[in-house]
């Protein structure tokens, strides 16, 4: 694929960037970086810390009960060592790997006796119940569950809004969070309080973690392993559905190299695009400089087609690409540094558990393609009402 690109001029594989081009703003407090250098550099570095996304906020509280996706230096050292043990390769395969074929088996079942369904809610209710049993979330209807994780999402806009509309979305959050926690939270609690489990609540129940605090660490996670996995789910059978030979290629490959395309993918199309940091001091680092206090904003897309940093035909879906090179395949899609995503490989292996087993359903084709909608809350994109149909059983 890699040596066909060149003859192919202006070959662009992407679905999701011309609507992130039209949607996508920044504020002209912050400076942009897109070049996948410097842009790594500052993931990585020690002189920058977590901004955006209601970082500021956050860090203002116990930092002994603040959640790990706020936290940077010693603190968030020591959180993250503590949960990295529910991410691992050894946890995927031998906790995680049977819910996600367990579950995939029972969206198939349905979706072969009725020949049809539609991609966003098989690929939701999977990824709800797969981060529900690595979160603790297992003691309530999780059909129901996704719907309330969805509707605490407005929490997410708070800071854009401002006056009376600010006041209601406030009140509003307030609501769905104690719904959220009413119906879901609680229960796992309760659960774990008279048996701790291998999962985060208890976790967070033997660090002496309060309600409220676990709360937010459970609905960071929603957001983190529910909603944006939904997203590259369907935007991966998007890309596997139009391109035969790519299909073919997934299906006749081993984990690695399905891995491989599933990381090209979410290169081209990542759910998420931007990650705002701060800096903390002045510094030069080896691909530009920073200014204390400056607010900095990755453009995780143009990084991950950063002709300098991928290699040429950037905007090519070439599985082929990572192994060129040093950098993981997937470049920023995930982060960078000590706040990149610790759920990457699970969210990987469902996909990839997924898609094997769904593109070998009989008879299984695309009959809609997804709409390509745009989420405020996330700055990202959405993909609904894809719908496949095969062959009923």
């Amino acid at each position: 694929m890699t040596a066909a690109c060149p003859i192919e001029a202006g070959r662009d594989d992407r679905k999701s960037a011309a609507l992130a081009a039209k949607r996508i703003t920044v504020g002209s407090d912050a400076r942009v970086v897109g070049g996948l250098a410097f842009a790594r550099e500052l993931l990585r570095s020690t002189v920058t810390r977590q901004a955006g996304a209601g970082a500021e906020d956050e860090v203002d509280g116990d930092p002994a009960f603040t959640s790990v996706f706020f936290l940077d230096g010693e603190s968030h050292k020591r959180k993250r060592q503590a949960i990295v043990r529910f991410f691992t390769p050894k946890a995927i395969s031998t906790r995680y790997r049977a819910v996600m074929e367990e579950t995939t088996d029972k969206l198939l079942d349905r979706m072969r006796s009725r020949g049809q369904a539609r991609l966003d809610r098989m690929s939701f209710e999977l990824a709800v119940t797969v981060a529900a049993e690595i979160v603790g979330l297992t003691e309530s209807d999780q059909a129901g569950m996704a719907k309330r994780i969805q509707a605490t999402l407005i929490g997410l806009r708070l800071p854009q809004m401002s006056g009376r509309r600010r006041s209601l979305g406030q009140v509003q959050a307030t609501v769905h969070g104690a719904h959220f926690f009413l119906r879901d939270v609680a229960p796992a609690i309760r659960a774990r309080r008279k048996e701790r489990r291998e999962d985060v609540i208890s976790h967070l129940l033997d660090e002496g973690y309060p309600d409220k605090a676990i709360l937010v660490e459970c609905m960071t996670y929603a957001v983190a392993g529910m909603i944006t996995t939904r997203e590259f789910i369907v935007m991966a059978a998007w890309h596997l559905f139009d391109d035969d030979a790519l299909r073919d290629r997934f299906l006749t490959s081993a984990e690695p190299g399905q891995i491989a395309i599933l990381e090209e993918i979410i290169r081209l199309d990542p759910v998420v695009n931007m990650i705002a940091r701060r800096a903390t001091a002045d510094a030069e680092l080896d691909s530009g400089s920073v200014v204390d206090g400056e607010k900095l904003i990755v453009d995780i897309r143009a990084a991950n087609v950063d002709e300098a940093g991928v290699g040429s035909c950037p905007y090519a879906l070439d599985p082929d690409r990572a192994r060129s090179g040093r950098a993981g395949g997937a470049y920023l899609s995930f982060g960078d540094g000590s706040h990149r995503c610790p759920g990457a490989q699970v969210a990987l292996n469902e996909t990839r558990v997924f898609l094997d087993r769904l593109l070998r359903v009989p008879g299984i084709r695309l009959q809609r393609e997804p709409d390509l909608c745009w989420t405020e809350e996330l700055m990202g994109y959405e993909l609904r009402n894809a719908v496949v149909t095969c062959e009923r059983s």
